[in-house]
């Protein structure tokens, strides 16, 4: 009889735990979803798509932070949000990719995206080692200004595990500069003497978040608005083996703290598989921008979870080094990509 009353209460003990243990991350994933919806009810409202909501999660979610008090109870979701709910949604972004689009572009079009993802990832983290910028920010900055704005930020914070603080800044450098990009780039194309391909390619290579690509490459045109697309998706594939380099760079570091806290970013490779499932899988339009539409909620979720924990004094205390250094970001990638089309002669 004895071990049927230890099985008993064993079956009779566990289910109560797990129960509680789920009902425990409503409150957090509750509030997390609320300020997603809140953001995408914001640019649905205004018009401007190109208003990311992933953005306006991270503000809305600071703006409680700092202006009321968020309960404790809301906690556990609040990690979720920040840890398997981000993964999930960077897993979905592969699926907004196809081999074939990014083969369009031509040996000449992915060497000019990649080199000048990796000379601007080199030389922000360069730039922010001389300027003293903490390295994780610095790391931050780099993923952002280099890859895709805010998504790639909140993918390499898996990796450099950098500060909610850390977070929001980097965020607002890549907005500030990609939103001064989108306006200032469609008045370029001419003086620079770039044709639709080129403007596009350029766009695309250079210009921090989707939605500035697509404003800023379809004002000159469809063909430039399809390459400057198509090479922002080229970007988007990168993420994946440049947060796999960050992560191996960091466990291979003479820092044993850094080697540590470094974890191995398998994720990612979800992210890869995705991407060739919609290579292989030919997903129904309206199942595709469904998908899209849930990838990006689950991003906004992880970033108002960033916002939730960052506080907008210590936000301060980070001084304008880090804002220069995305400002120099900037101007490196635009100058460094429009050389690169030279170099190619594309």
């Amino acid at each position: 009889m004895k071990p049927m009353t230890r099985t008993a209460e064993h079956g009779t003990s566990s289910s109560p735990i797990r129960l509680p243990a789920i009902l425990g991350f409503l409150p957090g994933l509750t509030l997390t979803a609320a300020i997603a919806l809140t953001a995408f009810a914001i640019r649905n409202f205004t018009g401007w798509m190109t208003l990311s909501p992933l953005i306006m999660s991270i503000i809305i979610g600071m703006l409680i932070r700092n202006t009321l008090s968020v309960p404790a109870a809301a906690e556990p979701g609040i990690g979720l949000s920040l840890k398997r709910i981000l993964r999930l949604g960077i897993v979905l972004l592969g699926l907004q990719v196809t081999a074939t689009q990014i083969l369009s572009l031509g040996g000449s079009g992915l060497a000019m995206v990649a080199l000048t993802l990796v000379a601007t990832f080199m030389a922000i983290r360069i730039a922010g080692r001389m300027m003293g910028v903490d390295r994780a920010l610095t790391d931050l900055i780099a993923a952002g200004t280099s890859v895709c704005g805010a998504s790639a930020v909140i993918a390499a914070n898996t990796v450099v595990r950098g500060k909610q603080e850390h977070v929001a800044y980097a965020v607002a450098c890549v907005t500030l500069c990609g939103s001064l990009s989108m306006l200032a780039y469609p008045l370029l194309s001419t003086p620079l003497g770039l044709d639709a391909r080129a403007y596009g390619l350029w766009t695309g290579a250079t210009i921090h978040e989707v939605a500035q690509v697509v404003a800023a490459s379809f004002q000159g045109g469809d063909v430039a608005g399809q390459f400057g697309t198509i090479s922002k998706l080229a970007r988007v594939v990168m993420l994946a083996p440049l947060i796999m380099t960050l992560a191996l760079a960091m466990r291979s570091s003479s820092d044993g703290a850094a080697r540590a806290s470094a974890p191995m970013p398998w994720f990612v490779l979800g992210f890869v598989g995705m991407m060739l499932v919609n290579s292989a899988v030919a997903i129904p339009p309206d199942a595709s921008k469904g998908l899209a539409t849930l990838t990006n909620f689950l991003l906004s979720m992880a970033l108002a979870a960033m916002g939730l924990q960052a506080n907008i004094g210590k936000l301060k205390a980070e001084g304008w080094r880090p804002l220069a250094l995305g400002a120099f970001g900037w101007l490196f990638i635009a100058i460094f990509g429009y050389a690169m089309l030279k170099v190619f002669a594309l």
